[in-house]
């Protein structure tokens, strides 16, 4: 952050710190009980750091190809690029990457481990619906999370869900099932029981994380363009649009929200404590504040 003019967040760096303890102590923890019970884990592992690798040095590659995205030139895209410039030289980083994904979806989303190999992407849906203002404020919205560096974050949080999952699976195809230790339960359900709970800690840890760095991203995106305003009617509208795409294409879009600007669900069914976003009212009372502030 102290390279870029985004307002500082102490509180996301102190949550980046504890949720990445946190984690690793979990990990620690689940390694100990793997070898407590005689599995030789050695090649899971293997196999899990490489896809971690994968994931962080390629996610800005892998995003935009899941997404059907494709980098588009200042030529193609002279808006876009002309309010990422203006953008990129008032935060004082480099210019990410511009991409545009053909969907009807409204939304955005940034990834990249760093912000010489950062990309945002837009959808064409964003496009057609948000002004010149509302596009200003998502982009600086997103541009602050290439700052704060919370994808790379959330990027090394995933494995150990990862690594949980493939544990799950080495258990069942190995035939460990079956076997028990000393007599007692089976090898295969010990390592299925504490997966299980490896990923609830990790999923819940890394979601509360987060919904946070979207309110940290809503707030440095404002302080930066000094126009919360813009950002709270792009939120308002996206949210009332998302409202009313098919379910088929939220169900499509879900596996993406942790990305998204704004999250690809259908009604409030879904409870606050598993959502990647905080509720939008809670983002809007927090731009509210910030706009009386700048008033003063």
């Amino acid at each position: 952050m102290a390279s870029t003019r985004f307002a500082p967040d102490r509180g996301l760096s102190v949550r980046m710190t504890v949720t990445m303890f946190l984690l690793g102590l979990l990990y620690v923890a689940f390694m100990a009980v793997l070898v407590a019970v005689g599995v030789r884990a050695v090649m899971v592992l293997v196999i899990a750091a490489g896809l971690l690798l994968v994931q962080y040095f390629l996610s800005d590659k892998i995003a935009l190809f899941a997404m059907n995205g494709r980098e588009v030139s200042p030529q193609e895209a002279p808006e876009l690029h002309g309010i990422i410039d203006r953008l990129s030289a008032m935060a004082g980083m480099p210019k990410p990457r511009v991409a545009i994904a053909d969907s009807d979806m409204p939304n955005a989303f940034a990834t990249g481990r760093d912000q010489k190999h950062a990309v945002v992407c837009v959808t064409t849906g964003i496009l057609r619906r948000l002004d010149a203002q509302e596009l200003e404020g998502v982009l600086a919205h997103e541009l602050s999370h290439v700052a704060h560096r919370d994808v790379a974050v959330m990027t090394i949080a995933s494995f150990l869900g990862i690594v949980a999952g493939l544990m799950t699976r080495f258990s069942l195809y190995a035939g460990l099932g079956n076997r028990r230790n000393d007599n007692g339960p089976p090898i295969g359900l010990i390592i299925f029981a504490v997966s299980g709970l490896v990923y609830a800690v990790s999923f819940l840890l890394t979601r509360a994380l987060s919904r946070y760095r979207e309110l940290a991203a809503d707030r440095a995106g404002a302080l930066l363009t000094q126009r919360p305003s813009a950002l709270a009617s792009a939120l308002t509208k996206i949210s009332g649009d998302i409202a009313r795409i098919p379910t088929r294409d939220l169900r499509e879009a879900q596996p993406f929200n942790a990305f998204y600007f704004a999250p690809a669900l259908s009604g409030q069914s879904v409870a606050a404590l598993l959502s990647t976003h905080p509720p939008l009212e809670r983002r809007l009372e927090q731009l509210a504040k910030i706009s009386a502030a700048l008033g003063r």
